[in-house]
């Protein structure tokens, strides 16, 4: 994966579940542009991970997923604050999403 390749998204706030679609138009509106096949989701800014950021996370993974682009397209969680990589486990969801690739902080 070229790295200059690279799009950003980026989290910041408390996220809630009206925000998740969105983020999901955001992320599409990314993937639009062409040779693009990984995205920076950089969570860093984050405030009070919760459930919310959770699904926030596993719609933008699937959406990463779902995109039609030749390999596919990583999400690449940037700077996750420990809350959510917890969270993530606990939900089963840190093995679960192919896609997504935690990076340390």
């Amino acid at each position: 994966m070229d790295a200059t390749n690279a799009k950003a998204l980026v989290l910041t706030g408390r996220v809630t579940r009206a925000e998740v679609p969105g983020l999901c138009a955001e992320l599409e509106a990314l993937l639009t542009v062409p040779g693009t096949t990984v995205v920076d989701c950089y969570v860093g800014g984050v405030t009070d991970p919760d459930l919310a950021l959770v699904e926030a996370v596993a719609r933008l993974a699937l959406v990463a997923r779902r995109a039609t682009v030749p390999g596919g397209v990583v999400l690449r969680l940037r700077d996750a604050p420990d809350g959510l990589r917890s969270l993530l486990a606990l939900v089963g969801l840190s093995e679960v999403l192919g896609h997504v690739r935690v990076d340390p902080p």
